[in-house]
């Protein structure tokens, strides 16, 4: 779809979210072919899992197999470090991005130039669906650099002809003067700073919407959100791997679930052992990048946890849709037996009104045979804090089926952040509390 066509469009629709579904999978099929034709072409690993599974050219696959391809996972970007992957030539390579990766291990992506213009589209639609314009003003406090969030929201605000004020993360009181001063409509940052902005601001602003990624976050942290800011509060999807902010995003009609851009980006659901699971029940997502170049990936395991489900009923977009993220596969904790991902804690601690924002869940494992789960909390206001906990404590035993134990911290106890994620889980196996000078007796 052109710029001109974008440019207006408001929360309608943009083109291709308005296909139809039979004639996007047609689309989809024929990319998928070339997808797999590029891969063979490229001649590297997932080149050679192909032709070991017995597809010799794009025209031997179809969407109906792809179940039966292989996959690839983040350890395969690490193994092949830094551009093992790579499907072009180094002079098409414009830009590079990624993260440092579990345990300090890098992930570098390459982006060609189409790429970037991919990325731009989808962003900005996202933006469109959030209901801004070519006349919005769009606060971007994601951090610029190798981290897609800033540079992603940026390309996308530009695309869409709006301005875009490129603060990245950080210096908290320099952001809310700037948001009173150039009153933006529009804020790109992680769901845990927007806390932290909210807290940091008083009286009203000019926002209007926020999309708010990089972390899981839950519809309770939704509603805290909208209550210290004052805004709509979306969830934008994306990993560097796939291309970055822009995979999926809310609208502001999306039921509370996220688009998917698959005309980009075909999704899959799959259980622990690879098969395919039913729209609602939660499983690890799968991409395939359709479209992109510089480092196509075929059914790459991302570790997301979510549900898939059809497109928002009476809608004018047609593309299917996900759940926010349940979880990492990776993140889930296994506590006597049951298994529990931070989110569901965090549904039930921000459940209770008492409850700020700002918590961490501790995997206790100093004793390996019996794993303990322990919540760290702070009130929002002045509280009864032994009353406070054992609610929180009966809470979390109704929904999660297990015992932990909650401890009530005062105010300010536990670590924020301005720039990057917020840690909300930590693993306990041995040495001081994961909270420094606090002691869980």
């Amino acid at each position: 779809m052109g710029m001109a066509s974008l440019r207006d469009v408001g929360v309608g629709m943009v083109g291709p979210e308005g296909v139809d579904p039979a004639a996007r999978r047609v689309g989809q099929e024929g990319l998928l072919r070339g997808l797999v034709d590029r891969l063979l072409a490229a001649g590297g690993v997932q080149g050679r899992r192909l032709r070991d599974c017995g597809v010799g050219d794009g025209r031997d696959v179809g969407l109906a197999e792809l179940g039966r391809l292989p996959t690839v996972g983040k350890r395969d970007l690490w193994d092949h470090y830094p551009y093992g992957l790579r499907a072009v030539d180094a002079d098409d390579v414009v830009c590079v991005h990624g993260s440092s990766g579990t345990g300090g291990r890098p992930t570098l992506v390459p982006y060609t130039a189409r790429d970037v213009e991919i990325w731009g589209e989808v962003v900005a639609r996202a933006l469109v669906g959030a209901g801004a314009t070519s006349r919005s003003v769009v606060h971007n406090a994601y951090g610029y650099g190798l981290f897609t969030g800033g540079l992603g929201l940026h390309h996308g605000a530009m695309r869409l002809g709006a301005t875009v004020v490129p603060m990245s993360g950080g210096m908290t009181e320099r952001q809310v003067r700037l948001i009173r001063d150039l009153r933006p409509d529009v804020l790109a940052c992680t769901p845990s700073y927007a806390i932290h902005l909210g807290e940091a601001m008083t009286g009203g602003n000019s926002l209007r919407v926020g999309l708010h990624g990089a972390e899981p976050w839950t519809d309770e942290m939704r509603g805290a959100i909208e209550r210290l800011l004052g805004i709509r509060a979306l969830d934008i999807y994306g990993l560097s791997e796939i291309i970055g902010p822009g995979v999926a995003c809310e609208s502001l009609d999306s039921e509370g679930m996220l688009n998917i851009a698959e005309d980009h980006f075909y999704p899959e659901c799959v259980d622990g052992d690879g098969e395919p699971v039913p729209d609602g029940t939660p499983g690890e997502l799968v991409f395939s990048t359709l479209t992109k170049t510089g480092m196509p990936l075929l059914r790459y395991r991302t570790g997301d946890v979510a549900t898939l489900a059809p497109p928002t009923p009476n809608s004018p977009r047609t593309l299917r849709r996900m759940s926010k993220l349940l979880g990492r596969t990776d993140d889930m904790l296994v506590i006597r037996g049951v298994n529990v991902f931070p989110t569901e804690v965090e549904a039930v601690l921000l459940a209770d009104p008492r409850v700020s924002p700002h918590y961490l869940v501790v995997e206790d494992r100093r004793v390996a045979k019996r794993a303990e789960l322990r919540v760290a909390v702070e009130p929002r206001t002045p509280t009864d804090e032994a009353q406070l906990a054992a609610a929180l404590v009966h809470a979390l035993r109704e929904r999660l089926g297990i015992g932990c134990d909650v401890r009530v911290f005062a105010a300010g106890s536990i670590p924020r952040t301005e720039t990057g994620k917020a840690k909300r889980l930590a693993r306990w196996t041995d040495g001081a509390s994961p909270l420094p000078g606090l002691t869980w007796g």
